[in-house]
């Protein structure tokens, strides 16, 4: 149901738009709510040197290892990916049991040229760089396989974080 009213508040606007129309504040206010939820933000001002020490002290007391979730605000499919997480819970719960998750910031206002350039480049964004329990590079990962359609596949994006844990839970479906 949240869906539709999601995708009528989209329609409703694009055609407000297409045929010059002012936008009523109920609309504005629709699309708000429709693109809004609770999530971390790409923050071009964050030190992703630090980041990831802090994320290093967790995962030694944790035995997780460490996922870098490259991207901005810039990128539609780096916001998507966050609200996949949010409308799947137990996906969420499998990427929190196993991984300490630090995004950063790739945009115009702050590439982190120097830190990112200690990893494989980037072929899109988001992307995945898994590191093991010491901050070490294990894997790049591009997300365009973890894709299907115009969202991402739970059962490939489950196997990519179980390969990848230190503990195989099981596979999400």
């Amino acid at each position: 149901m949240k869906d539709q009213i999601c995708i009528l508040a989209v329609i409703i606007l694009t055609v407000a738009a297409a045929f010059g129309q002012k936008v009523s504040p109920v609309s504005t206010a629709v699309k708000k709510a429709v693109e809004t939820f609770e999530r971390e933000k790409f923050d071009p001002l964050r030190d992703p040197k630090l980041d990831l020490e802090k994320a290093v002290e967790k995962t030694i007391k944790s035995g997780k290892r460490i996922i870098l979730d490259v991207g901005g605000e810039w990128c539609g499919w780096c916001v998507f990916m966050d609200k996949f997480f949010v409308q799947n819970p137990e996906f969420a719960r499998l990427r929190d049991q196993n991984f300490v998750w630090v995004k950063v910031n790739y945009s115009e206002e702050n590439e982190n040229s120097e830190f990112l350039g200690l990893y494989p480049a980037a072929s899109g964004y988001p992307h995945l760089y898994v590191l093991d329990e010491s901050g070490k590079f294990l894997h790049s990962q591009d997300t365009a396989p973890l894709e299907s359609g115009k969202g991402y596949d739970l059962a490939k994006f489950s196997e990519f974080l179980n390969t990848w844990s230190v503990k195989k839970p099981a596979l999400l479906k």
